[in-house]
């Protein structure tokens, strides 16, 4: 479905930009470097912005039906292996991002949800957000899509499992133990009030994320048109063990979210740089990004977020080799 909407709203957005472009009288043609990085950033804009607002708007309608509270409810039923799978399936569902750390660690302690369980959940659904699965979808096909879905939801749990065998729950700041949240279930809402809902969840995501998404489609302009290809597949390319390791620690000093660094992980592709040490690049910018760290620290002691770091960065590179290789 989205593939035929991006087909749809393609010659429009192409039409429209080279009329822009004829109207600021600039002599650049088709094929020339600021030409196509001119039109790389127009065309992914309008792009994304419509795409990302028609996902957010069906995406929020269905998620109406299902409030963080069910969500808990649920997680604190389960035990076992299940429980770690429906984390990671709960976290690719869920709206969050690693703004939303301290909050939902917090309810998750107070729900008295196993703290691997709980890492499970906030790695993956960072990583792995309905959102930027669409967008994945549309950018880089099914196949794509699917191995970064397995592949965060496999390093999510395998990061909890960890945590959860190695009995950590003391290195967790002694306060978090001490709060009680209220339930606060939403009540149930008619179909209008869903569709308002998600009119307005469109507004007030899109005004949240938009300053990402336009950085981040303008780097990968600047990738797209000005970065020398040789440079990046010789030193990023697949063939390079080495540029998965490059590709995480430059992505974990910035901070952004999955959707706004898919523009750049598109033009890295675009120029030769390897499948997984991009998504690699994207993993790292989520899930281990210091402002996230930072956020963690209020909630969890050094030497859990180390260890944290740790799995979840092998996990990544691990992850990053593998796509290299079969992808």
């Amino acid at each position: 479905m989205f593939e035929k909407i991006g087909h749809l709203i393609t010659p429009p957005i192409v039409n429209f930009i080279n009329w822009l472009l004829s109207k600021t009288g600039s002599t650049y043609q088709m094929g020339e470097t600021f030409y196509e990085a001119v039109h790389f950033f127009i065309y992914d804009t309008i792009k994304i912005i419509f795409l990302l607002s028609f996902m957010i708007f069906m995406i929020t309608f269905v998620r109406s039906y299902f409030p963080p509270e069910k969500i808990k409810k649920l997680l604190s039923k389960l035990h076992g292996i299940w429980s770690y799978i429906a984390a990671s399936i709960l976290g690719v569902v869920s709206p969050f991002c690693s703004c939303s750390t301290v909050p939902i660690f917090i309810g998750f302690v107070e729900a008295k949800i196993p703290l691997g369980v709980t890492f499970t959940f906030l790695v993956t659904s960072p990583i792995v957000n309905e959102i930027a699965l669409g967008y994945l979808f549309i950018a880089f096909g099914p196949k794509i899509a699917l191995f970064y879905t397995l592949a965060g939801m496999t390093i999510g749990v395998i990061t909890g499992i960890v945590i959860e065998k190695s009995n950590l729950s003391h290195l967790v700041e002694a306060y978090v133990f001490k709060i009680r949240i209220p339930d606060t279930e939403s009540a149930t809402m008619k179909t209008r009030q869903r569709l308002l809902y998600a009119r307005d969840s469109v507004i007030d995501i899109v005004k949240e994320i938009w300053p990402y998404i336009v950085a981040g489609i303008a780097f990968g302009a600047l990738i797209h048109g000005y970065a020398p290809e040789t440079f990046l597949i010789k030193y990023a390319g697949p063939n390079n063990p080495f540029a998965v390791i490059v590709g995480i620690i430059l992505g974990i000093p910035l901070y952004s979210n999955a959707v706004g660094t898919i523009p750049v992980v598109e033009a890295l592709i675009n120029k030769g740089v390897g499948v997984g040490t991009a998504l690699a690049f994207m993993m790292s910018v989520v899930a281990m990004s210091i402002p996230s760290i930072i956020m963690l620290k209020k909630v969890i002691k050094p030497k859990l977020i180390t260890i944290f770091i740790g799995i979840t960065a092998l996990g990544i590179l691990t992850m990053g080799l593998i796509f290299n290789i079969i992808l």
